[in-house]
């Protein structure tokens, strides 16, 4: 008899193909974790990135997360922006994971993002529940409260990475380009008028040319990585010792893709 075997088109067919086998029905992500041949046969460079494959994703044991390093972390992260552009997201199980997680959470990073609603940190890296502690608040400024948070998450609950998310057009930035006077956002857009002074841009500097509104952000999230390293000595030591990595990254809004930058 003559069967025809289609071939997998893509890592989600491979991994329906792999998991529809008899033999290999109970295999899953930390099955794939643990062999170092099927590792190596599919060419990922280390445990971290696979975890973060498309073929499957669920949420993170502690040995898991113990095992990457900050730059594990930080390439994971990558890899799941590069998969959000392309719509070719991780097979992922929320309720799985919110069960998985529910007794303790083992997250590889913590994210300072704008509260914007198009940035969100788990969609645009294509990650999940328990993946990431976030902090979000406009203009991804600092706090004693957010710098109190990052010492929590990578002290005490062993994260690997901070990464500071700007973005695009982001209206806190504009709004402190306009000097915009409203309640306790005063305050808070107080914080960013340093990075305003210190863009250095040739152009129209305002909050209605794009570019400079860009080139404020981009400022912006490297004066909030210099000041986490400043008020934070715990948060310096770690990053001294090497047990985390502090990054930053802009998100564009239009195009999808975050850059990213040590």
């Amino acid at each position: 008899m003559l069967v025809q075997i289609t071939p997998p088109i893509g890592p989600r067919n491979m991994c329906d193909q792999f998991t529809n086998s008899p033999e290999l029905r109970q295999l899953n992500r930390r099955c794939f974790l643990k062999s170092s041949t099927l590792i190596s046969a599919l060419g990922f460079l280390n445990a971290g990135l696979f975890a973060r494959s498309a073929l499957a994703a669920e949420a993170l044991t502690e040995e898991e997360r113990n095992k990457m390093s900050p730059d594990d972390v930080f390439n994971a992260a990558k890899a799941g922006n590069e998969r959000f552009q392309s719509g070719k997201h991780a097979a992922r199980d929320a309720l799985k994971d919110q069960q998985a997680t529910a007794s303790g959470q083992h997250p590889e990073a913590i994210v300072l993002s704008c509260i914007d609603s198009r940035v969100a940190p788990e969609i645009v890296m294509d990650l999940g529940i328990g993946d990431f502690f976030d902090a979000r608040v406009a203009g991804n400024v600092i706090s004693g409260d957010v710098l109190g948070s990052m010492e929590f998450a990578c002290k005490e609950e062993g994260s690997k990475l901070i990464l500071v998310l700007g973005h695009t057009g982001c209206g806190a930035i504009k709004g402190a380009i306009d000097n915009l006077q409203l309640g306790h956002l005063t305050k808070l857009l107080a914080k960013i008028r340093p990075a305003i002074r210190k863009t250095v841009f040739d152009g129209e500097r305002s909050s209605k040319n794009p570019a400079f509104v860009e080139a404020v952000c981009r400022t912006n999230f490297l004066l909030t990585i210099e000041g986490i390293r400043q008020q934070s000595p715990v948060l310096e030591e770690l990053e001294s010792q090497r047990a985390i990595r502090i990054a930053g990254a802009m998100y564009n809004l239009a195009t999808a893709k975050i850059d990213f930058m040590s």
